[in-house]
């Protein structure tokens, strides 16, 4: 497993992340807590140190389960934990147009959520904190950085950042730019491209840890998916690939695999996503769900291989897409 400086914290994490919300139980069907705790181990094993996860993922079991693994280690080893705080009240998700981020992240309600980790992690302090979503109106405000500043003063956490949406992810920009935060977590991969200059480059421009999610678009990347796939009752998936998402996005995922036959045979679908992500050299770490022990070591695969070089890059960029599968029917 290879390391990287995370941004001005100066953290040497692993360039592979453990992205710890399938084993919330809540979102990508059945798990087994037991597995996910064994999975959890192996993965630490592997040199693996930074872990993502967030409060909403299954109202804090994530966090807990993680607890769990953290106190059962005997290793020694520094193990990162980053989780997010969700937006209060009822709503989940933050509309654009939204600007009072007092309805959403009010201070007193940030404290609260602080001492939740705490409490699901048994530490002393949570290493990075997040705030889960955010908007562009609420730039305009410091309450909410000046509450996470005191938090840090007072030891109940090390570091704080935000977590980009999927729609406008460049609203956090300015604030990497002022230099507010010490990470930021964005999309980034195959199809999403347009994130590396407006929110990668700035984070590596201004010593800001970049975390990068979704490399493999929810899985489709992977090429294991074909045009009847579907998902059980309960699995985000459903929604994400719903109606005709699931084909339009597989066409577009055969049409890589067969230039990748062309120009990288020895890959495999996961490895070229995994690797396309890890190599922007703006990334601090590539998080990716593993619930089992057959994901991980899929993923661990690229931990000793060739990054892909400018060339390859450039001509990858033929398959950017930009697209809203939360809110939109996709067409091809």
């Amino acid at each position: 497993m290879r390391y990287r400086t995370f941004g001005r914290m100066g953290w040497k994490v692993s360039e592979l992340g453990f992205g710890a919300w399938a084993v919330g139980g809540d979102a990508w069907g059945r798990m087994d807590d037991e597995v996910s705790v064994r999975t959890m181990h192996q993965a630490l094993e592997q040199g693996i140190n930074f872990i993502d996860t967030a409060q909403a993922y299954g109202n804090g079991h994530s966090e807990r389960l993680i607890g769990r693994v953290l106190s059962e280690r005997s290793g020694g080893e520094r193990v990162y934990v980053a989780t997010k705080i969700p937006p209060c009240g009822k709503h989940w998700w933050v509309d654009r147009d939204f600007d009072d981020i007092g309805q959403f992240y009010p201070a007193g309600y940030l404290r609260q959520r602080v001492e939740f980790s705490l409490k699901n992690l048994g530490v002393e302090a949570v290493d990075l904190m997040q705030l889960h979503t955010w908007t562009v109106g609420f730039n305009k405000h410091d309450e909410w950085y000046e509450t996470l500043e005191k938090l840090r003063e007072e030891g109940k956490i090390l570091a704080f950042g935000i977590s980009a949406s999927e729609q406008n992810p460049q609203d956090v920009t300015p604030l990497v730019e002022q230099g507010k935060l010490d990470s930021v977590q964005v999309i980034y991969n195959i199809f999403e491209q347009r994130t590396a200059a407006s929110v990668l480059e700035p984070c590596g421009a201004n010593d800001v840890g970049a975390i990068v999610r979704v490399p493999l678009d929810e899985g489709s990347l992977t090429g294991k998916f074909n045009e009847n796939t579907h998902f059980p009752k309960g699995d985000f998936r459903r929604k994400y690939f719903g109606g005709s998402n699931i084909k339009v996005t597989v066409r577009r995922v055969e049409k890589i695999r067969q230039w990748k036959d062309e120009r990288l045979p020895d890959l495999s679908m996961v490895e070229l996503a995994l690797l396309f992500a890890l190599s922007h050299r703006d990334a601090s770490t590539v998080i990716v769900g593993m619930k089992n022990r057959q994901q991980l070591e899929a993923n661990v695969k690229v931990g000793g291989m060739d990054l892909l070089g400018p060339e390859i890059i450039e001509e990858m960029k033929q398959f950017k897409w930009t697209h809203d599968p939360w809110t939109q029917v996709l067409e091809d």
